[in-house]
């Protein structure tokens, strides 16, 4: 078969048979009842999806060598140690729009679904670039590290609330929306629920565009990011997709103990002024101007350094913490 982006097209197939069969796990199996999930149930499934993640990137080490494979791994870390901070975010959407924790899962569902279309387009764009324009990798550096010290000072900052957002009251104003849930419906005939005639939004589907406006704003964070790791558009975005396809089944174990993870944020912070660093190194080494570039694998050992000591530090601190 023909390459696609430098992989044999049976390459691309397996991966996206992968994807489709874990979303219809998902779909088919976790959702068919509609339940809530425990947060012990939680952990198995993350544990089951790190376990698929993980089980790809022995694959890719074994038909790529070694280098690819740190560099998936790399990659796999770094976006679900960014999609933690999502998870956050989550949380307190979930949490100001009052959506009942039964009702959660199928938002991150379609969240997650529209977040793998949203990551291909925003990937394919940026490997574009990336390929016409190399110097564009100075600018994901200097970004990630802008980003990183912003995180950094702002850590302690408290969230502005949610009815004070602006995509929050634009779209408040321009939705039809019910007064309150339907069940777990997006979209309602107004006429069957004693309101004027035609379709109306119902506050879940307000809450999944926010979940997906949300994801798009760590998207910003989390693809250059990944590009700094690697260029190869496959490795980028395979590593995107394992990590945040977990991301469901590990909110609700991670929604009940976001008081437990105070000082992470300051360890994702470090991590992405790491990786500014790595890529401005990359690009100077390349043109000749230093002598030096970090290699992936330090990179990784770094990254998984900071990530565990800010998740250590954070249990540590708030032992004494309820819940």
């Amino acid at each position: 078969m023909s390459p696609a982006l430098g992989y044999p097209l049976w390459v691309w197939i397996m991966f996206m048979t992968g994807v489709l069969a874990l979303l219809a796990f998902d779909l088919g199996v976790l959702q068919k009842d509609g339940r809530e999930i425990g947060v012990k149930e939680s952990l198995k499934l993350s544990a089951m999806y790190i376990g698929v993640g993980l089980a790809f990137g022995a694959w890719v080490w074994w038909y790529r060598g070694a280098d690819a494979g740190v560099q998936y791994l790399t990659g796999y870390l770094l976006e679900k140690s960014l999609s933690l901070d999502n998870v956050f975010v989550i949380s307190l959407v979930f949490g100001s729009m009052a959506v009942p924790r039964a009702y959660q899962h199928r938002v991150l569902f379609w969240g997650i679904l529209g977040a793998i279309v949203m990551r291909a387009l925003m990937i394919g764009a940026g490997a574009a670039l990336v390929a016409q324009f190399q110097w564009v990798l100075l600018l994901f550096g200097a970004f990630l590290l802008f980003a990183g010290l912003k995180m950094l000072f702002a850590a302690d900052d408290e969230p502005m609330p949610l009815e004070q957002q602006g995509l929050y009251k634009w779209l408040r104003r321009r939705m039809r929306l019910t007064p309150g849930l339907v069940g777990n419906a997006f979209l309602v005939r107004g006429e069957n629920h004693g309101l004027a005639a035609g379709w109306w939004a119902t506050p879940l589907l307000l809450t999944l565009i926010l979940v997906e406006a949300a994801d798009l704003v760590f998207a910003v964070d989390s693809i250059p990011a990944i590009f700094a790791v690697t260029q190869d558009p496959f490795l980028v975005y395979t590593s995107n997709i394992f990590a945040i396809l977990g991301l469901r089944a590990l909110y609700f174990a991670l929604a009940a103990m976001v008081h437990r993870f105070h000082y992470l944020k300051y360890a994702l912070a470090l991590v992405l002024v790491l990786i500014g660093v790595k890529v401005g190194l990359v690009y100077l080494h390349d043109i000749g101007l230093v002598a030096f570039k970090l290699p992936t694998a330090l990179s990784l050992l770094l990254t998984v350094s900071l990530l565990g000591g800010g998740v250590g530090y954070s249990l540590y601190r708030t032992r004494g913490a309820a819940g």
